[in-house]
């Protein structure tokens, strides 16, 4: 006779599993219907938008009594709505002139003015072959053959230019266009190619800058101050019939220096960033997840935490705990517009700590104390409660950029690098291999920072293609983003 008996849950149990089942229902509810974006905005007083606008940043200790309002959404009065204005279109596109003239005689008149109205046309992409031609000359005497010389081609003895490998490559890498969808395209203008041919092309040009990766790479792991985050990828794999792998862009970004590299790994594992940033000294942000911990344990690193992370728990937990979620939300809109106002006045490094000092350590000590008080009164595994607790063991890593002007309030600057990949895998879906991944990185690598450096991602994928064969090595600088011209 069986003499177990299940136990049964209790009445706490319950509650955390329903109060648990609620708030993943609510987050699966706001990525279904909601707006992606985080959003928290508090009823501000005159006297509060008057002391955001001057700058004089000060923190309360007691709760202030708010009414709360949802992250998702934001009243907008009718007044700000502005009216409709027809945009100008800019005057660097060419104009083509068609002047219409009166249908009646105008013999004898006198021109007056004239009406001009512009209307915006597009023409249609369209291919055209570039042939070389070289004549041969027989010199005198059986001393050879005079012929002019072939420039360097992107691949050798291949039938497609610059142009079109920078076309192909951006609409995948930036427009987020498969090559199988870019192949239905050139159909309509009659030319097809097969796919093995478009993938082989893709292949090649990225072989052919990788050099260019290379030296964005070494750029980046010469900095001593580091944001990192990773974002996964799904791969097809040989040894995983009918399913794929799930891999990992690791992304460096120098936000010193304006530089970014990608670097695919086969998994999440701590073994990608501690081979990569295996000699790195410095300061090194990230989010909390713990594939970070064995380098920042390192006595020559010193790490940074992401006030972003820590705020994204507190706007999940709203629903659970209004009141407290709005003031400590509140709380930490204070070190933002701080931070807003040190942009927007360009301030130095320096001048950025020292307001710092002054606005921002004073709020942090407030957060501080409320996260100590709170957490004693708050269920630990409610949404209020890991809110709370994460903070709290992140705490000495929050802190770190009050101590450096020249640090980040977050990491959100690599997380912009970062977007494109997680846009185009909602289209095509999967990397072909585990090399297609890595040459990807190369790719994603130098269009992130033709975009960082405000440069045209094609004009310069085209140029740097058709120059890269021919440039000398020890110059290979002059083809990175920030020296580019076009």
């Amino acid at each position: 006779m069986d003499t177990k008996t299940d136990k049964k849950p209790s009445y706490q149990d319950l509650e955390f599993e329903n109060d648990k089942l609620k708030r993943e229902n609510d987050q699966l509810r706001r990525l279904i219907f909601g707006q992606k974006r985080e959003r928290f905005v508090p009823e501000l007083n005159e006297d509060q938008l008057n002391l955001l606008a001057s700058q004089e940043i000060t923190s309360k200790s007691d709760k202030p009594k708010t009414k709360h309002i949802s992250g998702y959404s934001r009243k907008v009065s009718n007044k700000n709505k502005k009216k409709p204005v027809r945009e100008e279109i800019p005057s660097h596109i060419p104009r083509k002139e068609i002047v219409i003239k009166p249908e009646e005689d105008i013999t004898g008149l006198k021109k007056i003015g004239q009406e001009i109205t512009e209307e915006l046309e597009y023409e249609e992409a369209k291919f055209y072959v570039k042939r070389y031609i070289r004549p041969k000359y027989a010199r005198k005497g059986d001393k050879g053959v005079a012929i002019g010389y072939l420039p360097s081609r992107p691949i050798e003895k291949g039938i497609a230019g610059p142009s079109l490998l920078a076309h192909i490559l951006i609409s995948k890498y930036v427009d987020h266009l498969p090559l199988y969808r870019q192949n239905q395209q050139f159909k309509r203008f009659g030319v097809e190619f097969a796919p093995s041919t478009m993938n082989g092309w893709v292949k090649s040009t990225t072989e052919l800058l990788l050099p260019l990766f290379k030296l964005e790479r070494s750029l980046v792991l010469k900095a001593r101050y580091l944001m990192v985050d990773e974002t996964p990828i799904k791969v097809l794999d040989p040894a995983k019939p009918g399913t794929t792998h799930r891999g990992y862009y690791w992304v460096y970004y120098d936000p010193i220096g304006n530089h970014v590299f990608f670097d695919y790994q086969k998994g999440r594992s701590r073994d990608g960033p501690n081979t990569v940033l295996k000699y790195f000294q410095g300061h090194l942000q990230t989010d909390g997840y713990t594939g970070y911990n064995e380098l920042a344990s390192k006595p020559e690193v010193t790490p940074v935490g992401c006030m972003a992370h820590a705020r994204r728990n507190f706007v999940e937990a709203q629903d659970n705990d209004p009141e407290c979620t709005t003031y400590i939300l509140k709380l930490i809109q204070e070190l933002y517009a701080i931070e807003k106002y040190a942009r927007e006045k360009n301030l130095s490094h320096k001048d950025r700590h020292q307001l710092r000092e002054k606005s921002s350590k004073p709020v942090m000590e407030t957060i501080k104390n409320w996260l100590d008080t709170e957490y004693e009164k708050v269920l630990p595994r409610s949404a209020i409660g890991g809110a709370i607790g994460y903070m709290l063991r992140h705490w000495s890593r929050l802190e770190t950029y009050l101590t450096d002007g020249k640090l980040e309030i977050d990491n959100n600057l690599v997380e912009n690098a970062i977007r494109p990949v997680a846009l185009g895998r909602k289209n095509y879906l999967f990397a072909g291999s585990h090399k297609g991944a890595k040459r990807a990185a190369v790719i994603y690598t130098l269009v992130s920072n033709a975009k960082i450096q405000g440069k045209e991602p094609f004009s310069y994928l085209r140029d740097i293609i058709s120059r890269i064969a021919d440039h000398p090595y020890k110059n290979l600088h002059q083809l990175l983003p920030e020296n580019w011209e076009k």
